[in-house]
């Protein structure tokens, strides 16, 4: 796999044929949930490694995080042009940092 699109386009494939033992065709099967539980679970893998300073953790959960969260775009009919529309709204416009609650501790 190259690129985020190349993930994108072959969830998009898994989910319109599905294959026999392939993990993104258990997580389809299994529905929103599931997926759902998975983004969470990696997510929060993903704040561990960074909490513990471990580059390579951090690297591979990231990449867990990336495919499970390209897996609940596809489940939810979300394309990755759709979000890029919606970064490009967003570019150039001042965040209103005061609005929000600091975190102080993880």
């Amino acid at each position: 796999m190259n690129s985020l699109n190349e993930l994108y386009e072959e969830i998009v494939a898994r989910k319109s044929k599905p294959k026999a033992g392939s993990y993104t065709t258990y997580l389809f099967s299994k529905g929103l949930d599931k997926i759902l539980k998975k983004v969470g679970e990696e997510a929060t893998e993903v704040v561990i490694a960074a909490k513990n300073h471990d580059k390579q953790e951090l690297i591979a959960e990231s990449a867990d995080l990336i495919y499970h969260l390209t897996v609940l775009l596809v489940e939810e009919g979300i394309s990755l042009g759709d979000l890029e529309t919606e970064l490009k709204k967003r570019q150039g416009k001042i965040s209103k940092t005061q609005d929000r609650a600091e975190i102080k501790e993880l």
